[in-house]
């Protein structure tokens, strides 16, 4: 459907956080129960990493396994199977993540595809071998916010990686995507997003820290028939090397990020540029610009 208004970002919004639910719900909840369907749980959610390091480790094979046996077991309509972005943790992976228990399974392989299905999915039994084990306690762990790697950790720009399945807007927009866009457009002038942006403080992560802020207020008020929005993903430095994390794990919030600096500047052209070596950035990318311009918000 074309967005054409803050009710339309509302009523999709609606629809897809049904999706998100179990997610949310398992974040919230600390519970050492396994569920399956054999214990009672009516749908379950098989989360996998589609990042770049658990591709290269096979996870597609995973994931094509899961859904033969899925199929051959006739569960198809209790079973989702949903590649996300990268969960963070390369050294595990390939990484599956059973909502709504939560349970965290590392350097999974995809043998051992059909034995998560049969043994957890249906069974209800966590499968020990492929839990991740504490290095200091020595004892294993099937939660992952009981790891000591994501016990601290509070993410920001990676706060939809390895929660959203990456090439689905619908998904994005219920975790209130495209509402801070819709709400500069409709609310605010472009100086006063400027404003927002030198009070928060951001800078950039190249390594001179210059004030974001102070950089869109200079284009702004620069004279010009044509100003372009830039994005820089090429992670030449320590500072920006999240960034494919980034394209990868949740393009959307690259796109409403360049749509709400285009605003502020006066901009109605935008440049993507991503190293060849990043090829599922790449297409990660293309995929939610397409997205964009068939629901009308590019």
């Amino acid at each position: 459907m074309k967005i054409l208004s803050i009710h339309d970002l509302a009523t999709i919004r609606k629809r897809a956080e049904h999706n998100l639910s179990l997610r949310e719900e398992s974040n919230e909840k600390v519970t050492e129960k396994c569920y399956g369907l054999a214990s009672g749980a009516q749908h379950l959610q098989i989360l996998i990493c589609g990042g770049t390091g658990c591709k290269a480790s096979s996870s597609q094979g995973i994931t094509d396994n899961l859904l033969k046996a899925i199929k051959k077991n006739e569960i198809t309509d209790k079973v989702e199977v949903i590649t996300v972005g990268c969960f963070g943790f390369c050294e595990k992976g390939p990484i599956v993540k059973i909502i709504p228990d939560n349970t965290f399974y590392t350097q999974v392989t995809p043998e051992d595809a059909e034995e998560i299905i049969n043994e957890h999915i249906i069974g209800g039994r966590r499968i020990e071998r492929l839990l991740y084990v504490d290095p200091k306690t020595e004892h294993t762990v099937s939660d992952s916010k009981h790891m000591n790697f994501y016990r601290k950790q509070l993410r920001i720009a990676l706060r939809n990686c390895g929660f959203i399945d990456p090439e689905n807007i619908e998904e994005y927009i219920a975790r209130e995507g495209y509402f801070a866009l819709a709400d500069c457009l409709l609310n605010k002038q472009p100086t006063d997003v400027i404003d927002i942006i030198k009070r928060s403080g951001l800078r950039g992560r190249g390594g001179g820290g210059f004030p974001t802020g102070l950089k869109w207020e200079f284009a702004n008020k620069q004279q010009s028939d044509v100003k372009y929005v830039v994005c820089n993903a090429d992670e030449g430095d320590p500072g920006a090397f999240m960034d494919r994390s980034i394209m990868e794990g949740d393009p959307h919030s690259i796109v409403e990020a360049m749509c709400v600096c285009g605003y502020s500047i006066g901009s109605t052209k935008g440049l993507v540029y991503i190293r060849a070596e990043y090829p599922l950035a790449i297409n990660r990318l293309k995929t939610a610009i397409n997205q964009a311009r068939e629901y009308g918000l590019l």
